[in-house]
């Protein structure tokens, strides 16, 4: 896949993306610095604060492709922000955010702004592949790392808004329910609440435990999540 990809024609957010499959590479390198700097490289420069470029749809396939490495369990550098887990939840935390990038509330957003999403090339490219990043991201569904699970069943939240997915959601809300909905993380608590909510299931039942006192440091860039708020794009499309 590496191989295959004319990176240098393709474009990240500060330009070519010529150096972007070193990165990729470095993503299963024996160093944690070096994991953790490919990582950043992803969060920071491929996916830019929730913008996709023409450099996320190929990396996103080989992301997807190597999450079943071993080496995807190491850890990484953390930030003050960061939600805990190996190298695999940060991965799964990435495609979670790029599929979030591409939701029917985005689409609804760009269209409020003028900005048809059809247009934006990377946004229809993400869109098209979502059924070949579905497979990749549920085979973590029961992955003995509960951090790693909550991750991939949070990812699958915006990737079954694809009209080709949409039938899985019957089987997996019943794990929103026993799994992010009583997660530690209010966080993910909010997001089983509100997928099953939009999927008509009922979450009388549910409630989100968030902690008054807990904030990110103010100081410290939010981690990549999935969920980038969309008050960000108030006045810019998200690309």
């Amino acid at each position: 896949m590496l191989s295959e990809t004319d990176w240098g024609a393709l474009e990240h957010a500060y330009g070519t993306a010529e150096d972007t499959p070193s990165q990729l590479v470095a993503l299963l390198h024996d160093d944690q610095r070096t994991r953790s700097q490919a990582m950043d490289h992803l969060h920071y420069v491929v996916h830019h604060q929730g913008t996709l470029y023409e450099a996320t749809v190929p990396a996103s396939l080989y992301v997807a492709a190597i999450l079943p490495d071993p080496r995807t369990a190491l850890p990484v550098d953390k930030k003050v922000s960061s939600f805990p887990g190996p190298m695999r939840r940060e991965l799964l935390g990435w495609l979670d955010s790029v599929a979030n990038a591409v939701s029917d509330e985005v689409e609804e957003t760009m269209r409020r702004l003028g900005f048809p999403p059809e247009n934006h090339l990377p946004f229809v490219q993400i869109r098209a592949i979502r059924p070949l990043l579905f497979p990749a991201v549920s085979a973590y569904f029961s992955d003995e790392d509960p951090h790693v699970r909550e991750a991939a069943l949070a990812a699958c939240i915006p990737l079954l808004e694809d009209p080709a997915l949409m039938g899985h959601r019957e089987s997996v809300a019943p794990l929103l329910r026993a799994e992010l909905a009583t997660s530690a993380l209010w966080q993910y608590q909010e997001r089983a609440v509100e997928a099953l909510t939009a999927w008509g299931e009922s979450t009388a039942d549910l409630e989100i435990r968030r902690d008054a006192f807990e904030v990110f440091n103010s100081t410290s860039e939010a981690p990549s999540t999935g969920w980038d708020s969309l008050s960000d794009y108030a006045e810019e499309p998200p690309f």
